[in-house]
């Protein structure tokens, strides 16, 4: 488990101070012009005709529905795709060579929504991989590298150990080590592919304050997101993507969320958050005393049919890390876990999905999905004795049974034979959730269940939480943005350094304040107000 330490955020470090002063960029001219540009794949057009001016030194806000073609633009600028037609410059300079190295020699840094880091390499290495400091001997000078990343993430407002392997680190934190990797060798145009889709509203906070340092240098970003608080609080122009089409642009101060929402996908949308329903006495899961290492506090809590129990908490908090012992794929060295009353074996998660747990976890594609394999296939993965018989597949059973449940959470796709990873993110996610519904499953566990996925399809997934919290199933749900956690939870358990620390009731939820009485427990500025605390 990794914490995160939090420094006050400066830029009079001297490794970044330097830096930003010398990135002052004239912002007197474009950073980016795209004119007329097309794209398609496979004979399917993605882009239409994209006329689109980014201003040096402007934050410009770039939306749309999974799919739209934002990410298409970012690769094309980044020089990862070439268009079919158009012309594309940046600084003034038309991009003949459409080659990624031939992109950073102007100017150009991405941060990928998917994140590739080199697993196995340290933090250190990850951050100068391709560009290693070399000693006067010719040899790796690794005591700079390692001092110059330190001071790198400490701008960021984080202090880890730069020698930890990769595959140790969060997902959050990989998000925030990308970007000062990118951002740190004096880009002059930054493209965010959602940066913060994994990142809690503390990290985020940390991530606006190095933008708007940024921006006041003359650094120029396109910035794609579906958080409506973001295109606000940040942008200066907002872009909307649909159907591979321009669909809205416009200033800021001249539009709102509701029309960037309309945009995005052709209707008005309504209220993304659903009256909560009732919830009986009865308890679906009883957590008690569970321990994951003979140092970490005891963890009790409970959820009653039809409940939503909100998880809330700073990224390395262990929120994800409780969650994961619950089902069982993480190690616990002792406590109890009962499900309808019947106490279940732990660590052993073939049980645990007997039992009628369900697990969503953060990471879909490198937790949840097989992304090679076809819908059909990644469908059958948690059930797959269900359709067996001696050893033996049924295949039209198992066809008909994911058909069934893909049609009940309305997945856009070619067929289930479709491979998974050529779907957009909300769609993979519902596969996700929808492959738990070929069984009678009795409490849902959902970790971050939005993550990177725009609002279209995230009000049709907070519909299917919804139903299935209606039909008596107990969901457990962990989430980082605060609006989610609070318009979806019965209530809330606040978690800090491994140990729940505070809850926050129905009552506190739906009024004002219960955004900043979350964030107060989960980064211990107040004590625990015993009267909100406990497990029912």
């Amino acid at each position: 488990m990794i914490y995160v330490k939090y420094c006050s955020f400066s830029f009079t470090n001297n490794i970044a101070g330097a830096w930003l002063a010398g990135m002052s960029t004239d912002i007197s001219s474009n950073a980016v012009e795209l004119v007329g540009v097309n794209k398609s794949f496979g004979g399917v057009p993605v882009l239409k005709s994209i006329d689109f001016i980014l201003k040096a030194g402007a934050v410009t806000a770039m939306a749309g529905e999974n799919g739209a073609g934002k990410s298409t633009i970012l690769k094309i600028i980044s020089g990862q795709l070439r268009p079919d037609s158009g012309k594309v410059f940046v600084s003034g300079t038309e991009m003949a060579l459409f080659d990624p190295k031939n992109s950073r020699k102007l100017g150009v840094a991405i941060i990928p929504q998917e994140l590739a880091p080199y697993p196995d390499l340290m933090v250190y290495e990850n951050i100068w991989v391709g560009r290693e400091l070399k000693s006067k001997f010719g040899t790796l000078d690794r005591r700079e590298m390692l001092n110059r990343s330190k001071a790198m993430l400490e701008v960021f407002g984080v202090d880890i150990d730069v020698r930890l392997p990769m595959k140790k680190v969060s997902v959050a934190l990989t998000q925030i080590i990308e970007i000062a990797k990118a951002s740190t060798w004096g880009a002059k145009v930054l493209l965010l592919d959602e940066p913060t889709s994994s990142i809690s509203d503390r990290e985020i906070e940390r991530l606006y304050d190095m933008i708007k340092q940024l921006k006041s240098k003359g650094v120029s970003m396109i910035y794609t997101t579906h958080r409506m608080g973001e295109i606000q609080k940040l942008a200066d122009n907002v872009v909307v993507l649909r159907d591979g089409k321009i669909a809205l642009q416009k200033k800021i101060e001249d539009t709102n969320a509701n029309d960037i929402v309309t945009a995005m996908i052709g209707r008005k949308l309504e209220n993304l958050f659903a009256t909560k329903s009732a919830t009986t006495k009865i308890k679906k899961l009883e957590v008690k005393d569970l321990a994951l290492t003979k140092s970490s506090p005891k963890i009790s809590f409970g959820v009653h049919e039809g409940e939503i129990l909100g998880f809330g908490g700073l990224v390395g908090a262990g929120r994800t890390e409780i969650i994961e012992a619950v089902f069982g794929v993480r190690d616990s060295i002792q406590g109890s876990i009962v499900v309808e009353g019947k106490e279940i074996k732990r660590g052993n998660v073939k049980e645990s999905i007997k039992s009628g747990l369900a697990f969503v976890p953060e990471d879909r594609k490198g937790a949840g999905l097989i992304l090679e394999r076809s819908v059909l296939d990644n469908g059958s993965l948690p059930n797959l004795d269900s359709f067996t018989i001696g050893g033996f597949i049924r295949p039209k059973f198992r066809e008909e049974s994911i058909k069934k449940v893909m049609s009940s959470v309305n997945l856009k796709s070619r067929g289930v034979e479709q491979s998974v990873g050529t779907l957009s993110g909300g769609n993979q996610q519902k596969v996700v959730l929808a492959r738990w519904l070929t069984n009678k499953i009795k409490v849902l566990i959902l970790d971050e269940p939005t993550r990177g996925v725009d609002v279209g399809a995230r009000s049709e997934i907070y519909s299917i939480i919804y139903d299935l919290a209606a039909t008596g199933i107990a969901v457990v749900l962990i989430s980082s943005d605060m609006p989610e956690l609070i318009g979806m939870s019965n209530r809330v358990l606040v978690v800090r350094n491994g140990e729940i620390v505070g809850e926050v009731q129905k009552d506190r939820l739906d009024k004002q304040g219960a955004q900043e009485e979350i964030f107060r427990l989960a980064s211990g500025q107040n004590t625990m107000n015993q009267n909100m605390v406990g497990s029912r």
